[in-house]
């Protein structure tokens, strides 16, 4: 049995113990209130500066390997917010990004984002299958919408996407980053204004060997190349062009991997004809490494190799090279939709341009699974 003052001397160090706890629970739970605190300043000091907040929905490569760096170079935008399903991301995705708790959400509680003042645009950066799903939502939500390429997995998906956005009067515009890209704003002025002639033959190539995850699902992924690096020769043949198809003839390439390609091409190569009779030769694959983008003109030819790439662009002429300036192609382009925002003015790359690619990709895959020409309405 412990003496009086024993036991006096052991309260006194219990209750001293917790008075510690408690006195660094409640500095710890100061400092936690003082950094949110610190980072809702940041933010609203970014949005005194007239940026608006756009927050990324799906944390996958492109997001954060591409994304929320560019969004640190942004003049007129910034990462405000982030929507994703996996509670390390966003553990991660706040400490790097300084994002305050009340900006962070997951898919369950996607809707509560329309009380956000703080988040103007939505950037839906999920497989494509889940497009239209959260860029409706997105619309619902009353936000601007950025929604990456393809568009979705078909033409009707598009039209209840323009439809939406329509009818809660916000923007959609899709991640077309190249039209903001200094070489290929060279690729169509070249062609525009003739410099060596009319255009007679455009050849577009995009390629990869190594692919994984998702892209490999036909039901989360649409199809194969052709939807993923396939769009950006369509893109291409568009922008060169300044015109649309008028019709398609396709081939679907060998399997080399059937395991892998059950139900989606491996490669495939395709013609589209364009109404003065301009024929683009155009070639995509997950079998090989490709990236060209070719025109044969009347008295020389232009082109870009590498012509898609996030960054390295290079370009040449039949009369010398094309040396322009690097970009971050994604910083361009998420600032000038900010910036159609802000002037209200229309985005270069709105959601009727991805519904009209997603229609030509549509008739691609019909010539390929017919051995047909397929007209294009």
């Amino acid at each position: 049995m412990l003496p009086d003052n024993s036991k006096s001397h052991t309260r006194r160090k219990f209750i001293n113990k917790v008075s510690a706890v408690a006195l660094g629970s409640m500095l710890f739970g100061s400092y936690a209130n003082a950094r949110q605190d610190k980072k809702r300043e940041v933010m609203n000091t970014k949005r005194t500066a007239g940026k608006l907040g756009i927050a990324l929905v799906g944390l996958g490569k492109y997001s954060g390997g591409q994304l929320a760096p560019a969004l640190q170079e942004t003049e007129h935008c910034f990462l405000a917010g982030i929507v994703t399903g996996t509670p390390e991301k966003a553990k991660d995705w706040k400490s790097k990004y300084d994002i305050p708790d009340g900006n962070i959400y997951n898919y369950e509680n996607f809707a509560s984002i329309k009380d956000n003042p703080a988040i103007d645009i939505i950037y839906v950066v999920l497989p494509n299958a889940l497009h239209a799903e959260y860029v409706i939502k997105a619309a619902a939500a009353g936000k601007h919408v950025i929604c990456e390429k393809p568009m979705a997995i078909n033409v009707e998906e598009c039209d209840r996407m323009i439809d939406a956005c329509k009818k809660t009067g916000v923007m959609l515009s899709i991640g077309y980053r190249l039209h903001f890209e200094p070489h290929t704003q060279e690729m169509i002025r070249l062609s525009k204004d003739k410099v060596v002639g009319k255009v007679k033959k455009i050849i577009a190539k995009d390629g990869m060997s190594k692919v994984e995850g998702w892209r490999l699902n036909k039901a989360l992924a649409g199809g194969g190349p052709l939807m993923d690096v396939g769009i950006y020769c369509v893109q291409g043949a568009c922008y060169v062009s300044g015109m649309d198809p008028i019709a398609v003839k396709a081939k679907e390439g060998p399997k080399t991997k059937p395991e892998m390609f059950r139900d989606i091409e491996q490669s495939l190569s395709w013609e589209m004809e364009f109404p003065d009779g301009t024929i683009a030769a155009c070639e995509s694959s997950y079998a090989e490494d490709m990236n060209l983008l070719h025109v044969d003109a009347e008295k020389g030819w232009f082109e870009l190799s590498p012509a898609y790439s996030y960054r390295g662009i290079t370009g040449k002429t039949s009369e010398g090279k094309i040396d322009l300036p690097g970009v971050t192609q994604q910083a361009g382009q998420m600032d000038d939709f900010a910036m159609a925002i802000k002037d209200k003015r229309a985005t270069p790359v709105p959601g009727e341009m991805g519904r009209r690619d997603l229609k030509i990709l549509m008739a691609i895959y019909k010539a390929m699974d017919s051995g047909q020409r397929v007209e294009i309405s």
